[in-house]
């Protein structure tokens, strides 16, 4: 775990009590997807790290950037990342807010790394596997790695479930030694 994920941890749990008190999870996620983006923007990174701007200086540029389309709270929450210049922990914050909403929801994110790409039929018999199996609603993300050869790798949490041909090829070498 990285130090800026320490560090982002509090603001996201603030941030997700905000938004579940309020019934704004969705217009949070979108808040907070919106400054994340902003701030891996490579335009905005070099006036966000520069010293000689002030702090309310880059808050109405970050307003500015983003086309007027943040709310109050979220301009508020800029203030508070700025008065410690930690507007560099906004993707972890973004990050680790979704990780609570799909947990409030009951939902949990997998991924799925697969050799070539997988079709519609294969990807929600492997959903359907998953949720039967952890017995919570699964949102799966698919990306494609080349390298494993053939198979798939799957990861849900701390579950990471090795079909890759490439997995299969350690385990026969770790067995052989």
């Amino acid at each position: 775990m990285s130090e800026l994920t320490t560090a982002a941890r509090p603001y996201a749990k603030a941030v997700f009590e905000i938004a579940e008190a309020t019934g704004s999870l969705d217009s949070w996620s979108e808040q907070l997807g919106l400054m994340a983006s902003i701030v891996a923007s490579e335009d905005s990174a070099s006036l966000l790290d520069n010293p000689k701007v002030s702090t309310s200086q880059k808050i109405d540029s970050f307003v500015e950037f983003a086309s007027g389309d943040l709310n109050e709270q979220s301009v508020n929450l800029l203030k508070s990342l700025g008065e410690n210049n930690r507007f560099v922990l906004l993707p972890d914050v973004a990050s680790l807010f979704e990780e609570l909403k799909s947990e409030s929801q009951g939902e949990v994110e997998g991924e799925l790394i697969a050799a070539a790409k997988v079709n519609q039929e294969q990807e929600d018999a492997i959903v359907a596997a998953l949720e039967k199996r952890l017995g919570r609603k699964v949102k799966l993300v698919t990306k494609i790695d080349e390298t494993l050869l053939g198979g798939a790798v799957i990861r849900v949490g701390d579950l990471v479930i090795d079909g890759s041909l490439q997995g299969r090829f350690q385990t026969l070498k770790s067995n052989l030694s």
